[in-house]
């Protein structure tokens, strides 16, 4: 991942969730149940779906004026359903069973080691409709207490994992540190992947980056010597690095995921985000560059381009508000490599991300095209990464 002093404002990993969750937390919850396996098939109308459909979702509940990331694994087997879920600052297991409806109501029932009813998810199983959603589901609605009592909202979505082995599981590792003295905080999500050996070589791809980047962040703010002093507000004289991921594809061979990070340098006016991506072929052991999904002197690039600001004018008109505009879509996404480094790997398409001021103004953010591989089935290898997903 690239080093900037620039930083964006991700949600707080470690804030503490109201008391009766953080009581279920501190339990002594079984380790086995979460094996993390999703498979990304589609459901019929109705909410109902394959028996034993086991799906991997992330996502957050409220906590207060925050949101607490959680993380959970649900097997189907017609209206039953169960799994658990864990917080990645926890890490421990928590039972889940209930049931998902012909109208796709969820209702979940937690449960601690003693088999105590703790915690009750009610809401809607959401199949995808958009092209932008990738295919994945939404669960999302309200946790409480048995009782009813400290309500609060959740909302997960499905990741499209789909490992043979069901050992195998994605587990947020983060790294945590704030320096009073040089004025920097640091809060930073990546994966690795547990229960296989077979991909041990993107663990320790994917720890490398993160770590170097986190090295580099550390370095540039203790070397810093300018004292700005009192005529840097308080809640700006904190310089700050954060960053999570998001799974765009997780496959026995082939592993792909955004990272969206970001650092806010103190006394900048706003913070600022940009996107690094880590694209693995397991099965040769290394880190893929766009290059090597297409065949030797296409024009890959051209195409990519002109797909992409096609769809990104028909967003802009699309749109009542799009700060989109030609000028910077022709710029932002004109044929050059440097133009597209931010590229992932979905089962429908490619997915580009264009960060904020490359396409559209900052407070914009940053925008997404959906190159499907239909457009690009004539430049793919026949034998490369993401041939299968063009036939």
């Amino acid at each position: 991942m690239k080093t900037r002093k620039i930083i964006l404002i991700l949600l707080p990993i470690g804030v503490v969730i109201a008391s009766g969750a953080c009581r279920r937390q501190s339990q002594s919850v079984p380790q086995t149940t979460n094996s993390n396996l999703a498979v990304t098939q589609e459901k019929p109308a109705g909410g109902e779906a394959s028996v034993g459909e086991r799906s991997y979702f992330r996502g957050t509940i409220a906590a207060g004026a925050n949101n607490l990331k959680i993380e959970m694994t649900l097997v189907r087997d017609g209206e039953r359903v169960s799994g658990s879920y864990f917080y990645p600052k926890v890490g421990k297991n928590i039972e889940l069973n209930g049931t998902v409806d012909k109208d796709a109501n969820v209702d979940l029932r937690e449960k601690d080691d003693s088999g105590k009813e703790t915690g009750i998810f009610k809401g809607k199983w959401k199949t995808a409709v958009e092209p932008y959603e990738l295919g994945m589901a939404n669960i999302a609605g309200k946790w409480s207490r048995p009782d009813g009592a400290k309500e609060t909202t959740f909302e997960l979505t499905q990741q499209p994992i789909d490992f043979s082995a069901a050992a195998a599981r994605f587990v947020p590792k983060v790294i945590k540190e704030a320096n009073k003295q040089s004025r920097f905080r640091i809060d930073v999500v990546y994966p690795q992947i547990e229960g296989d050996a077979r991909f041990d070589k993107f663990n320790k791809e994917a720890r490398a980056m993160v770590t170097k980047n986190v090295a580099a962040f550390k370095t540039s703010e203790t070397s810093n010597e300018t004292d700005a002093g009192s005529e840097i507000p308080a809640e700006t004289e904190t310089s700050t690095l954060d960053s999570d991921y998001q799974i765009r594809l997780a496959a026995d061979d082939l592993i792909s995921i955004e990272f969206t990070e970001s650092a806010y340098s103190r006394g900048a006016a706003h913070p600022n985000s940009y996107t690094t991506v880590l694209n693995y072929d397991v099965r040769n052991g290394k880190k893929l560059a766009l290059a090597d999904l297409f065949n030797a002197k296409s024009n890959y690039v051209k195409v990519i381009s002109d797909y992409c600001i096609k769809d990104l004018k028909q967003q802009a008109k699309k749109e009542k508000d799009s700060m989109l505009t030609d000028d910077m879509i022709q710029s932002g996404a004109s044929a050059r490599a440097e133009n597209f480094n931010a590229w992932t790997i979905t089962k429908q398409g490619l997915w580009i991300t264009f960060d904020p001021y490359q396409v559209a103004a900052y407070a914009a953010g940053p925008q997404q095209v959906l190159v499907p591989y239909s457009a690009l089935k004539d430049l793919i290898k026949a034998d490369g990464p993401i041939a299968a997903f063009a036939q």
